[in-house]
């Protein structure tokens, strides 16, 4: 029987340390996943994106009839013109798995960046999340709708989709590496089924033309002028948006692919040309099957069939292999395809994997172990049984929400990269970027606008997400929080001064909150501190003074200024809490010198919830006690904890 502390420790295997890095499954080193192909990175990220291939044609169809090539087209267009560029440019400035969200997070700051990343990793956790399970719902579409099954499996669609999911779970929890190898026979199998599918209805339509002519017929009969149809592809293409999925993902998992001698980890120019590589090779073989399959689809299937209980509705390739091949080679065409629809969750699993620890631990809105990657398996796997028992594991009741947090997350980028393009003067970028963010503010406004319920699920993880993050914030406000402490040349000098002076004087320090700091100030606060905590005349002072930086932040270090001013001893320094730096530097001090240290304290006026409030938002509120409270969870050992003062 495995042991409990055996079992943790291979679940927290891979957790960061207490410098805030991240060390799960996107980082070089010692990871097994570092340094893998491109090409081998791009079947991760294509397990989402090429098996949009097995539903992404009848979509096409139902949405737009006979003018679903042309709107295809337009889809093409957009991603080859628009998707592409953009996310070619996200992985010049954005090389470390963090996406387009954190081009945008470094055009705002305190809080408001906080809330603008929450926002948005709700819409990628609406993306990749729905991905998983609404890939496992069609999987189990197409289990249960095959003829060689026939009608056995009616009614399991919930329980064979979560079977999906477990075992997508189990996957992960033995590790990438098994993950990316699976990944790579997935692909290369499906996209050859698929070729040898499109081809086959390629060649029927090439030796039958008439089934050209009379397309082109029916499509100027039904449309008329030809400005007519071009009017309405454009106006129909937004429902084709689940054509796009896979760029983000692309993004995001870049730390898994293989870098090269030269690069540095602020500069990665290898990793960067790889994922560039991924994200054009991705997009021209996915751009050649929309096309191809679009077409090939509706000139070959009669429209009823694409109907809501149709045989080609959201199987449309499937249709054409039975039809085309029979059942034998058609079963095979849907084995792969059901296959690659389960293991699409792989590709939103590793997005998730990379994004969220990137983010939450480092602004201390989740659990210091949700930067490794195992419990967030289980937790994104159980999220993804919850969601499929919502929904019963309806592909039509998640397509919405899925088209959403991908629009969103390409609008965002799009955005970014258009910002950063004119932060550098580059007029011509910035315009053409300009461009295609007004289409895909169009897009994903048409879409939220037709398919509301989208929008709503979105909002729903968006919320869930804000209020997960700001209660755990809330619960590891009290850790200390500083994970190095370093003091300049004179900060260590005042130190050692005071120590060699008398090594057996205990070390005091006045936490004071700088104003003039004029010689009055530091006179009158030292008389004030000696008479109210009866300190003995000759005992040695020193003045801490801590001003805030940016009180959003969660985990940092502190950099410890010394200073000699009218006479006066004086350890300066900057952090996003008050209370936490105070309560590390004491920590600090205990360790160089040996003896614990103490602190005095001024009493905070004014109502003590408030003051608790204002140390969550603004870093600052009830200091003496908070440093207290933050000392007693950082030290369990009341004889080597710093002593605080408060008069």
């Amino acid at each position: 029987m495995t042991r409990p502390g055996a079992l943790r420790q291979w679940m927290l295997d891979g957790l960061v340390d207490r410098s805030n890095r991240h060390t799960g499954p996107g980082v070089r080193g010692p990871d097994p996943t570092a340094g893998k192909p491109w090409w081998r990175v791009m079947c991760l990220t294509g397990v989402d994106y090429f098996s949009t291939l097995g539903y992404q044609p009848a979509v096409a169809v139902a949405a737009a009839g006979l003018v679903s090539p042309i709107a295809t087209l337009v889809l093409v267009a957009l991603t080859l013109l628009g998707a592409l560029p953009i996310y070619r440019r996200v992985a010049r400035e954005s090389p470390h798995g963090e996406g387009s969200v954190a081009m945008l997070e470094r055009l705002l700051s305190y809080w408001w960046s906080k809330l603008l990343v929450l926002v948005l990793l709700g819409f990628a956790a609406t993306d990749f999340v729905i991905t998983i399970t609404l890939s496992s719902a069609d999987a189990s579409a197409h289990v249960i709708e095959n003829p060689l099954v026939g009608s056995a499996l009616q009614g399991w669609e919930v329980p064979l989709t979560i079977a999906l999911i477990l075992l997508l779970g189990v996957v992960f929890l033995a590790g990438f590496h098994e993950a990316i190898g699976i990944a790579v026979v997935i692909v290369g199998i499906y996209l050859v089924m698929n070729l040898v599918v499109v081809v086959g209805a390629l060649v029927r339509i090439a030796t039958t033309p008439q089934l050209v002519v009379d397309w082109g017929a029916a499509l100027t009969t039904q449309n008329g002028n030809p400005l007519v149809i071009v009017g309405i592809a454009l106006l129909v293409f937004p429902k084709l948006a689940l054509g796009l999925s896979g760029f983000e993902t692309g993004v995001t998992v870049m730390p898994l692919i293989k870098g090269a001698e030269g690069d540095t980890e602020r500069s990665p120019e290898a990793r960067i040309a790889g994922a560039r590589k991924l994200l054009t090779t991705a997009a021209l073989i996915m751009s050649g099957f929309l096309v191809t399959s679009s077409f090939a689809c509706t000139v070959l299937i009669p429209l009823p069939a694409f109907g809501p209980d149709g045989p080609a509705n959201g199987r449309a390739l499937a249709y054409l292999a039975h039809e085309q091949f029979g059942d034998v080679i058609g079963t095979a065409y849907d084995l792969s395809t059901i296959v690659i629809l389960w293991f699409a969750g792989a590709s939103a699993m590793a997005g998730l994997l990379n994004l969220v620890p990137r983010y939450l631990p480092r602004f201390g809105m989740a659990p210091d172990w949700a930067r490794a990657v195992r419990p967030m398996v289980a937790v994104f796997t159980l999220v993804g049984i919850l969601v499929t028992v919502v929904f019963d594991a309806s592909v039509d009741a998640q397509s919405g929400a899925y088209a959403t947090g991908v629009l969103v997350l390409i609008t965002s980028a799009s955005v970014s990269v258009t910002l950063s393009a004119r932060k550098h003067g580059q007029r011509a970028a910035f315009a053409g970027f300009a461009v295609v963010s007004v289409v895909f503010v169009y897009t994903t406004v048409t879409n939220m606008v037709e398919r509301p319920e989208g929008l709503k699920i979105g909002l729903i993880f968006v919320l869930a997400i804000l209020v997960v993050s700001f209660a755990s914030r809330a619960a590891r406000s009290f850790e200390l929080r500083i994970t190095a402490v370093h003091l300049d040349d004179t900060a260590d000098h005042i130190l050692r001064d005071a120590h060699t002076l008398d090594p057996e004087s205990t070390i005091r320090l006045i936490a004071n909150e700088p104003d003039r700091r004029d010689r009055a100030e530091y006179h009158d606060k030292e008389l004030e501190e000696r008479y109210d905590h009866h300190i003995p005349s000759g005992d040695a002072l020193i003045f801490v003074e801590i001003t805030v930086g940016d009180p959003s932040d969660f985990e940092e270090e502190l950099h410890v200024l010394g200073e000699y001013r009218h006479g006066y001893r004086i350890l300066r320094a900057r952090s996003a809490s008050v209370p936490n730096a105070i309560a590390a530097l004491l920590l600090e001090l205990r360790d160089r010198t040996g003896r614990a240290p103490h602190v005095y304290f001024e009493w905070t006026e004014g109502n003590p919830a408030v003051n608790l409030v204002r140390y969550l938002l603004f870093g600052v509120g009830e200091v003496a006690p908070v440093t207290r409270e933050v000392l007693r969870e950082a030290e369990p050992d009341p004889s080597r904890r710093p002593a605080v003062h408060v008069g």
